[in-house]
Parts: C-alpha cells; sequence; structure tokens
C-alpha cells in the first residue's frame, strides 16, 4: 500500500456527482462570503456540521445544516483565496451545483443500513 506524500489539504473525493443543488445565497459576511445550498433530500443524512461537502468539484467545509421539507440547506463559509481561485466566485443565487458527498460518509450509511445476508442452509 502507497500512502501519500503530503498530508491531505481536504477530503477524498472521487468526482462523481451524487446530486444537484441549488444556490440559496451567496454573499459577503465580513471578509468571506457565504454560500447556501439547497442539496436534494435524500442528500441530507450523508451532511453533518464542519463536515465535509465537494461542490463543482471543490472539497468545503461545512458551517451548518437546516433539513426542510425541500431538501437539507447547507451554509459554507469561503475566503476570499477560494473565492478567487475557485469556479466558485461566479455562483449567484439560484446557479445549479454538483455535489458529492463524504466518500467516509457514504460507508458509515452503508454499514449502519446494510442487513446482513439470509443463509440458506445447505440440503
Amino acid at each position: 500500500m502507497r500512502l501519500p506524500a503530503t498530508s491531505l489539504g481536504g477530503h477524498i473525493v472521487s468526482g462523481h456527482v451524487d446530486g444537484i443543488g441549488i444556490v440559496t445565497r451567496f454573499e459577503p459576511v465580513g471578509e468571506s462570503r457565504e454560500l447556501r445550498i439547497l442539496a436534494p433530500l435524500g442528500m441530507g443524512k450523508f451532511l453533518a456540521y464542519k463536515g465535509s461537502i465537494t461542490v463543482n468539484g471543490v472539497s468545503l467545509t461545512v458551517n451548518t445544516i437546516l433539513d426542510t421539507a425541500q431538501g437539507c440547506e447547507v451554509s459554507i463559509n469561503l475566503i476570499a483565496h477560494t473565492v478567487q481561485n475557485t469556479a466558485l466566485g461566479s455562483l449567484k443565487t439560484g446557479s445549479r451545483v454538483n455535489l458529492e458527498i463524504d466518500l467516509i460518509a457514504r460507508y458509515v450509511e452503508r454499514m449502519l443500513t446494510a442487513q446482513s445476508p439470509t443463509l440458506k442452509a445447505s440440503a
């Protein structure tokens, strides 16, 4: 097994799109910007405070979550460097974004919901 030569700067992503989110707010807050995204209903169980989410390929940390009837709204704080050096700076309210859930959250969900296989006795 080969280990990374440097520490990871984000979370492990695979490049798969798990859902499409809608930007509900993208406004300056102090020296940063608050990005709020409404994620589809089924994604909420994978999102957590200070957990990870990938938005348009950028690994980010979730600041808050709010479950609603329409989905799960996540709030993310973007520093100036992220806004200036990624395509996230061009987002607007109403923009559609590609979302990828955290890989570890995906495995935890599977472990918690997987049913034990039914073993059949040999005749």
